[in-house]
């Protein structure tokens, strides 16, 4: 075969093997992100527009947010397996979690439908700038307490049906890009005086009904879209697993840092980054 016709073979390769390198990384920025409170979405869609990969309907950036959600399933492997034996032998600490976790849950789910016709139009830069620095400013304001308060509920037992239904209600903020939804979760457990160790850990745990939900909705939808997205499936299998790792070493991470230090360092990078985000827009860069 000659040069010329071995070359357009040659060609799709390359671009495929960037497709496939630029879906690792937006992997790990995904692992890194969803469960921090500074938007995994927003970071997700300010990345694929520097990279100019191509996603259809945000379908790769929800679709390998499962990869994240099977970290936090294998995190908690042990304590869900317990809930879920509890939940058939109708112990009464099982059936409050799946209680709680179903009224968290519900809000998101009603509105999500509703919402994503319009979430393509407002996932562009600057609404994500600025709902990070809101949302920083927000994060700031009400993690205001002392980092080894006693003074607050400490488990997950602790949260009652009114708590778990505002932090669900405050979870339907998420859905706007940039707001975060694991810091939308945090900032209502802690302004209905959970403290940071339970607030997370709910957070945490509410991700895995919710993200499910949304991944396989999109799938549903507009899996005949694969095709249009960058890589393909392939792109979104790579995507996966490296979420599922980054995810679980954040995890692991987060929970050891809130046991002595509070989310306002978060804060302070969510209203930089939004900074950064309206600066490159304004120059024309994004």
């Amino acid at each position: 075969m000659s040069e010329s016709g071995q070359h357009p073979s040659g060609h799709a390769t390359l671009i495929s093997m960037i497709h496939i390198l630029q879906a690792l990384l937006l992997g790990v920025i995904e692992g890194v992100t969803e469960f921090l409170p500074i938007s995994s979405t927003g970071h997700l869609l300010i990345s694929q527009e520097l990279m100019n990969f191509k996603d259809s309907h945000e379908l790769f950036a929800v679709v390998i947010q499962l990869g994240a959600i099977a970290a936090v399933v294998w995190y908690y492997r042990q304590d869900l397996w317990q809930k879920s034996l509890g939940l058939l032998r109708r112990e009464a600490v099982a059936l409050n979690f799946w209680k709680i976790l179903a009224l968290g849950t519900i809000p998101a789910g009603i509105i999500g439908l509703a919402f994503d016709r319009v979430s393509s139009a407002i996932s562009v830069p600057v609404v994500i700038a600025l709902a990070l620095i809101i949302g920083g400013v927000v994060l700031w304001l009400v993690d205001n307490k002392p980092v080894h308060s006693k003074d607050d509920p400490v488990t997950l037992e602790s949260i009652t049906t009114k708590q778990a239904l505002i932090i669900g209600l405050g979870q339907c903020v998420a859905m706007i890009p940039g707001v975060s939804r694991s810091g939308a979760t945090i900032v209502s457990g802690l302004a209905v005086r959970l403290n940071r160790p339970t607030a997370t850990a709910f957070s945490f745990y509410l991700s895995i009904p919710v993200l499910v939900l949304a991944s396989a909705y999109k799938l549903a939808k507009y899996s005949s879209d694969v095709p249009h997205i960058s890589g393909g499936w392939g792109a979104i299998t790579v995507g996966l697993v490296a979420a599922f790792f980054t995810a679980l070493l954040a995890i692991s991470w987060l929970i050891r840092y809130i046991a002595h230090h509070n989310f306002k360092p978060f804060a302070y990078y969510r209203i930089a980054l939004g900074t950064v985000i309206l600066l490159a827009v304004s120059v024309g860069w994004l």
